[in-house]
């Protein structure tokens, strides 16, 4: 695993230790990132019915299509960073 890889699974990690809940715009973002960069561009369909979270999370990840997987885990990790105070 790449340097990148292993920092980017010490944010996932990392973020499960944060002490205060970020915004819900922040995790919708988080999400996005970490599906962004472990996936890449978004392969699900749209969630059916009435789910407002499913979509807002789907949104948020179909935002980044065409973001390197690489550039996500870069932003994850620093997000992740931010939000703890480093």
């Amino acid at each position: 695993m790449s340097d990148l890889g292993k920092e980017f699974e010490k944010a996932a990690l990392d973020v499960k230790t944060i002490t205060s809940r970020p915004d819900t715009p922040t995790q919708l973002k988080l999400y996005a990132l970490f599906k962004q960069g472990r996936t890449g561009d978004i392969s699900v369909p749209r969630p059916q019915g009435f789910d407002p979270v499913g979509n807002a999370k789907y949104n948020a990840w179909a935002e980044l299509k065409g973001l390197a997987p690489d550039e996500a885990k870069r932003q994850y990790i620093e997000l992740v960073n931010r939000l703890m105070g480093g």
